[in-house]
């Protein structure tokens, strides 16, 4: 009976299966395509999932603090589109990219400061300002290709002892949101405004000001994650970012954060990016229509949210 109520206990159960799941999948795919297991396949899925990883970081940072913000892939377009403007007008890489971490850093802060100072929904006032960002990116863009003119190729495509560069950043940042959450007085702030937020305000907690610096984090990591997929890319539309906030969104949820604030952790987010990328390349190596794909992402997603909400009821009747 105590090892079912240890939420530790249960937290080691679910990362278990993950990694279950993984395997299997990779195991079947590896068996009907043995290109699957090779190395530079595997090096391939690791680059292809750090702007992922990324943004799952950040949704990981606000989930915890039971917020999330649902216009970091607009945000993405946004930021990328300024990007490739600045370059193709002739100004040079650094400074366009300093430019671009400033926005993407101002727009988490409005985020943050709309939330908070609303009282509002975080979903509803996101959802919002997703479509603000988007329409903003398509004015700049004119709705066309921006092309980064070559530059940053070393973040794209480079890589350090045969490790993609992409992936460094995101092991990097996995390492520093790890260590913000569990050994920072901020960290354990957001844990106690996830938790409960009336208490944390009664504790003298800032709660309003913790939420803006969170979605103020949130909105650098996604400059970072910005600058990832440009480089990778080496061009891209406004819509570039598009799908990215509901996939980290997935990938958190599959790695044990729940809506209720809290409750996650780095190795379980990134887990739940691997497998979102395990099974996206799975398909690919085996030939899925990219029609089928989509579909099979969708019933990934609605499966999460209801095991999530189903293992919460369970919880509430022990």
């Amino acid at each position: 009976m105590g090892n079912r109520n240890n939420p530790f206990s249960r937290t080691r159960t679910e990362k278990l299966v993950l990694i279950g799941i993984i395997a299997a999948i990779c195991v079947t795919a590896g068996v009907i395509n043995r290109n699957f297991f090779a190395v530079r396949n595997f090096l391939a899925i690791l680059q292809q999932i750090s702007v992922l990883g990324i943004i799952a970081m950040a949704m990981l940072s606000l989930m915890i603090a039971r917020t999330l913000d649902l216009s970091l892939g607009a945000l993405i377009g946004l930021c990328g589109v300024i990007l490739c403007k600045m370059v193709m007008a002739g100004h040079s890489i650094y400074p366009a990219v300093l430019v671009v971490i400033l926005v993407a850093v101002f727009c988490g802060f409005l985020n943050g400061l709309i939330v908070t100072k609303s009282n509002s929904e975080p979903l509803i006032i996101t959802l919002g300002m997703s479509f603000f960002y988007n329409g903003l990116a398509l004015a700049i863009s004119d709705g066309g290709f921006l092309s980064l003119k070559g530059n940053l190729k070393w973040l794209g495509s480079g890589s350090v002892l045969g490790i993609p560069v992409s992936v460094l950043v995101l092991l990097v940042l996995m390492v520093v949101i790890h260590g913000m959450l569990k050994f920072t007085k901020f960290g354990r702030r957001l844990h106690i405004i996830g938790a409960n937020e009336e208490l944390a305000y009664l504790s003298g907690i800032a709660v309003d000001k913790n939420k803006i610096i969170n979605y103020t984090l949130a909105g650098l990591i996604t400059g970072i994650a910005t600058l990832v997929l440009v480089a990778r890319l080496g061009n891209l539309l406004a819509g570039s970012g598009n799908g990215y906030e509901f996939r980290a969104l997935s990938a958190a949820i599959i790695g044990g954060v729940t809506f209720e604030g809290a409750k996650g952790d780095v190795a379980g987010v990134f887990l739940g990016v691997i497998l979102l990328g395990i099974v996206s390349n799975a398909m690919n190596v085996l030939g899925v229509s990219a029609f089928y794909q989509t579909a099979i992402l969708g019933v990934i997603i609605v499966a999460a949210v209801t095991v999530s909400n189903l293992n919460k009821k369970r919880r509430n009747r022990i």
